[in-house]
């Protein structure tokens, strides 16, 4: 069963909190699906993520072309891949990306997870983006079906969540 949290109207700067206490609590060992419609921010919350990491955000671009990308900050590796220009599944796994899921101190961030949500580990933290009726303002709702991550991110987003 997954559990969701939903945090509304988040701002830049409250993306960018969102990635500090993303950061501070998620295991070192994580894949995270990005979701949302063309401009949603997905890469910009990856960017924050990769900050909030100690990674140099400008060094931190939209991986459509290249397909993937690799950061290091803080002791921990950040795999950025996209999605987009992927094919399907089995082009997606031809990537190498199963090893990226099991490597250890990394998280791999996926941008259009969703186009091959049917190769995604179990356990995957899902970040759905969208974009609110202000245009600087996104909705970002949590889903996870790792029970003991739910908890520990209902707890460090707390005050997210009650605000929106």
């Amino acid at each position: 069963m997954n559990s969701k949290l939903v945090l509304e109207s988040l701002d830049l700067k409250d993306l960018q909190d969102l990635a500090n206490r993303l950061v501070q609590c998620l295991p070192s060992r994580l894949t995270i699906g990005l979701v949302g419609t063309l401009g949603a921010g997905k890469t910009t919350l990856v960017q924050a993520i990769s900050s909030a990491m100690g990674v140099d955000r400008a060094e931190v671009t939209s991986p459509t072309f290249t397909l993937l990308q690799s950061h290091r900050g803080g002791g921990q590796t950040l795999h950025h891949l996209d999605a987009y220009r992927v094919a399907d599944e089995d082009e997606f796994l031809e990537l190498g990306v199963e090893e990226l899921f099991d490597q250890e101190q990394a998280w791999t961030l996926i941008e259009w997870a969703d186009r091959v949500e049917g190769v995604m580990p179990k356990n995957v933290l899902w970040l759905e983006l969208r974009i609110d009726p202000q245009p600087d303002r996104r909705t970002v709702e949590i889903t996870t079906a790792d029970h003991v991550l739910s908890q520990v991110l209902e707890t460090a987003l707390r005050e997210m969540i009650s605000k929106g």
